[in-house]
């Protein structure tokens, strides 16, 4: 078949994909020849997702390992699917019923609502698969699983039974005492009316005030109030009856437990112990409240008093937990302040009594929202929280000095203490509403009696976390682990499998039926809330692989071989998968988790749709081919490192592909077909191009088995582009005419399919079709033997040789682009020096160093004026230069660009030298910096060589 002039990515990649999928390429041990797994599990993208720019780089790098395993023999599995990702999903089906003008979800019932996300996913949830398989995942597509698969509902097609191993581990670790139910602090999204994850949360800087306020000391007590300089001098000495606060959120006051101070904070030792008002509330109700000590108020941080509001703030509910202050709750669901409850007079009187130090029990029924604010959003009841404290003197205030324009007279004025300023605040990443710490009644994993496990394996490296540094972040989380929040108060996800009869009492049964046989003749009422989708996917190694059952596949794939995952969810699934797999089976879930970096713009900076930087994987395939933006993203995979993407990479790498498909199409149309044996040559430019492929070869399997996954590409790179479509052909072209023509023919062709073997894990849709197109073949190239070479095919003596040839001519061309020589002048080539070894290359390869450095035969002589010197191993050659470059001109060039590298290199020794720049710069932004100065180090050295050289002239 006769190529085209160019490769149609976008026609191509379409017709190999449906190919691939017709041949069932990517099936779990296609191509088979060994005994030894290799599996790979997916990380599930959400079902309602759509592929950016993480997902492609993610993929790529877990398709490169599928692929490089499969073509070696090994039983392969790369097993794809989704998650059923409860808020978001939901989100998207409510927002189309709302557009549709729909019965909202508590109109239509829970069972008509789950059917609708049936609906949905049916029509919509493929989006992400179609979208992987552009990219040219070769997930084996079959197998495709879902988290929700099995579950009640589900329809025709879904009938798996991940849900019924989700349910198993729940009655299990709930029989255990693993799991139970409890009151605890939690990330409420009043939208959603749920309890997230902190990885649902999103911290953001937004505008803020900082309110301070007065809190009297009961009975009118005063005390001295001293503050010290650093020396420990008096620079304020007073009498208060007060101590001072400041807060964002004046709403919660109402919900104080507690003042707290440092210990070591002598302005307010003589007052620890006492209690003091909280300033707002009906004035005949006004609580009392105690002031602790405790390690967390910062002294040097505002006052260095801190309000206790242990059940509407993380650091609090710790605060409050280690010192026994009751968690008073103040809003509801939907973030509106409670309207609930005690009235305000009976709750006050109870939460004085505990703050006596008396012991009240439970006290979820304690409302401390005065009854003219039960009801209020609360934004609103901020403000007239603000308004009351304000109006009754109470607010910390400051001497305000105004000039009049006309008259200059002073007017000095109190005013309160208001600070503007911006502030961190938390928000849902779905429902773009402030998230409010909640007290909720919750479901836990007690994560602290199955985290042993988990930090042991890979302590004794049963799993190993590269790069290491992930280490750290493992350990950090799982030796300051925390209970696990694993129930949602949503209607899309797995229900908790647990009923309660009219007593409260919990059964906890895989099915209702099985509920109701232990608690014969009671009424039971099923808990609403479903499961948090990290508690299904923490399932997801042995879940996709058929257990409970025991499985062929289970037997087979399980444990896997490699994660590859983002940083990001290392503590979100991977220690959870690690936690839940050890504690489930007794196992590890994968042998190594590779984490790679986040995907930046060009400039470094994070992606944010804010920003507007945000880059369309599927655009730039669209525009450059899936090829161009995979080998891209794998050339910038360095381990530790952040990639920093922008069109112009992925066009680059777009050329890289023009190169490989020009290079064999200038192989065909001089008779060169693929698929014979590796030759035995006796030229010496085709044996050395034998075993430069052997040790291309061995370079790209090491650094695969290492994860360096840019090692591999920029490897292959310089090969293909350098050594095989530059020098190779080139070197090629005259042998095609004379007596090594036939050998010529056969090792380029033999070249090139090993060039497309060993791209095609990164490259797999234009190495597909050239091997399709350069001679018939038995198989694809996706089933294709990855090659096997090895160092005895290195020949040593056409390895010098050829690479001696090579830096010779590097050698002239670079003098000739340096002195600026006319590109098309002829040069003599002066031989002033030359060992028995470097004659014997020059004679053997006269006629190609002629041609490709632009120079005349080699002869003898003496290095003179007018002449510029290049050197190679064993030998020194001179250019005379003077008769074809204005020298006078050339040096004036070349005086400029030295002294615009200096005043670069300047700079950055500048920064590198600062201690500022040093200490606060990402280590991956210092390393670029030290390599950019060693560049222009290197450059000025040569400028300032070619200088030399010039003046000598």
């Amino acid at each position: 078949m006769t190529m085209d002039k160019s490769f149609d990515a976008a026609a191509a990649e379409a017709r190999i994909s449906a190919e691939w999928e017709r041949r069932n390429a990517f099936a779990a041990g296609a191509n088979a020849r060994r005994s030894e797994t290799f599996t790979v599990m997916i990380p599930p993208p959400n079902v309602t997702g759509s592929l950016h720019i993480g997902h492609a780089l993610n993929n790529t790098l877990q398709d490169i390992l599928v692929r490089w395993h499969r073509m070696r023999g090994f039983d392969t599995l790369w097993q794809p699917g989704q998650d059923h990702a409860g808020i978001a999903t939901q989100m998207v089906v409510e927002r189309r019923m709302a557009e549709r003008q729909e019965p909202g979800r508590r109109e239509i019932g829970r069972e008509a609502f789950t059917a609708k996300i049936w609906d949905w996913k049916r029509e919509s949830g493929g989006t992400i698969i179609n979208q992987l398989k552009r990219l040219g995942a070769s997930c084996d597509w079959s197998r495709n699983a879902f988290t929700m698969s099995g579950a009640p509902g589900a329809p025709a097609g879904e009938e798996g039974n991940f849900h019924d191993a989700v349910i198993r581990v729940f009655v299990d670790l709930y029989n255990k005492g693993i799991i139970y139910r409890g009151k605890r602090l939690v990330n409420w999204d009043p939208h959603f009316e749920t309890a997230i994850s902190d990885l649902e949360v999103e911290n953001r800087e937004v505008p803020g005030h900082m309110w301070h306020f007065k809190y009297p000391l009961a009975g009118g007590e005063t005390y001295e109030y001293v503050e010290r300089d650093a020396d420990g001098n008096v620079t304020l000495r007073e009498t208060r009856d007060y101590i001072s606060i400041a807060t964002t959120r004046p709403e919660t006051m109402l919900g104080d437990g507690a003042v707290a101070v440092h210990p070591s904070d002598a302005r307010y030792a003589p007052i620890v112990g006492k209690l003091v008002e909280i300033p707002v509330g009906p004035k005949e109700h006004r609580r009392l409240i105690p002031i602790i000590t405790d390690e967390y108020p910062d002294p040097d941080f505002g006052s260095g008093a801190v309000k206790i509001t242990g059940a509407h703030d993380f650091n609090d509910y710790g605060v409050a937990m280690r010192n026994g202050i009751p968690l008073y709750t103040l809003m509801d669901g939907k973030a509106r302040m409670r309207a609930d409850g005690l009235s305000y007079a009976e709750s006050a009187a109870i939460a004085t009594r505990a703050a006596q130090g008396e012991d009240v029990g439970d006290v979820a029924a304690v409302n401390l929202v005065p009854e003219d604010l039960r009801g209020l959003d609360r934004l609103e009841a901020r403000r007239r929280v603000v308004d009351e404290i304000t109006a009754e003197g109470l607010a910390v205030t400051y001497l305000h000095k105004e000039i009049e324009p006309e008259t200059g007279a002073e007017h000095l004025e109190r005013r309160p203490m208001i600070e503007a300023k911006p502030i961190m605040q938390p928000f849902g990443d779905r429902s773009g509403v402030v998230i409010e710490p909640m007290l909720t009644d919750q479901w836990f994993v007690d994560t602290a009696r199955i985290v042993g496990p988990a930090l042991e394996a890979v302590r004794d490296g049963r799993t190993q976390i590269l790069p290491e540094q992930h280490r750290k972040v493992y350990f950090n989380w799982l030796e300051n682990i925390e209970p696990w929040t694993i129930s949602r108060q949503l209607w899309w996800g797995h229900q908790i499998p647990v009923w309660y009869d009219e007593d409260g009492n919990q059964y906890c049964a895989p099915t209702e039926a099985e509920a109701q046989a232990m608690a014969p003749g009671r009424t039971l009422t099923r808990d609403p809330d479903v499961l948090d989708t990290w508690f299904s996917s923490g399932l997801w190694p042995i879940g996709t692989l058929g257990w409970p059952e025991p499985t062929e596949a289970l037997k087979k794939y399980f444990p896997t071989d490699v994660l590859v995952t983002g940083f990001d969810i290392i503590f979100f699934w991977v220690a959870r998968m690690m936690m839940m797999q050890l504690e489930v089976v007794g196992d590890v879930p994968f042998r190594t988790v590779y984490v790679h970096g986040l995907v930046r713009d060009e400039k470094g900076a994070k992606m944010s749709k804010s920003k507007g930087n945000v880059i369309d994987p599927l655009t730039l395939v669209d525009a450059y081919g899936a090829d161009a933006l995979r080998f891209t993203l794998t050339s910038m995979a360095a381990m530790g490192r952040d990639p920093k993407l922008g069109p112009k990479h992925v066009e680059v790498n777009r050329n890289f592909v023009t190169k490989i498909w020009n290079a064999t199409r200038f192989a065909e149309m001089n008779g060169v077909r693929g698929g014979g044996a590796r030759p035995q040559p006796a030229h010496t430019v085709n044996r050395w191009i034998i075993g430069e492929t052997a040790r291309i070869l061995m370079a790209t399997d090491e650094a695969l088995a290492s994860y360096r996954f840019n090692d591999a590409a920029t490897g292959l790179y310089a090969f293909v582009w350098g050594k095989v479509c530059d020098w190779y052909v080139e070197f090629a072209k005259p042998l095609f005419d004379g007596e090594h023509a036939e050998e010529t023919r056969a090792t380029m062709g033999w070249v090139l399919d090993q060039c497309f073997a060993m791209l095609h894990p990164i490259m797999p849709f234009v190495t597909e079709e050239l091997w399709a197109l350069t001679a018939e073949r038995d198989r694809m190239l996706v089933h294709g033997d990855w090659p096997e070479l090895g160092a005895e095919l290195i020949d040593a003596e056409a390895d010098r040789q050829m690479n001696w040839v090579i830096a010779l001519i590097e050698g002239v061309r670079s003098a000739r682009a340096q002195m600026g020589v006319p590109a098309g002048a002829k040069l003599d080539l002066i031989v002033t020096e030359a060992d028995e070894a470097a004659r014997a290359a020059l004679a053997a390869n006269g006629p190609l160093i002629e041609r490709l450095a632009r120079v005349n035969a080699p002869a003898d002589g003496a290095a003179g004026r007018g002449m510029i010197a290049v050197s190679v191993q064993g030998a020194s050659f001179a250019l005379p230069i003077g008769d074809v470059i204005d020298a006078a001109a050339e040096t004036a060039r070349l005086q400029k660009a030295v002294q615009k590298s200096r005043k670069d290199a300047e700079g950055l020794q500048r920064r590198l030298s600062n201690p500022k720049f040093v200490e606060n710069a990402e280590a991956e932004v210092i390393e670029e910096t030290r390599e950019k100065l060693a560049a222009l180090e290197d450059d000025i050295a040569r400028l300032e060589a070619a200088l030399v050289q010039l003046a000598a002239m």
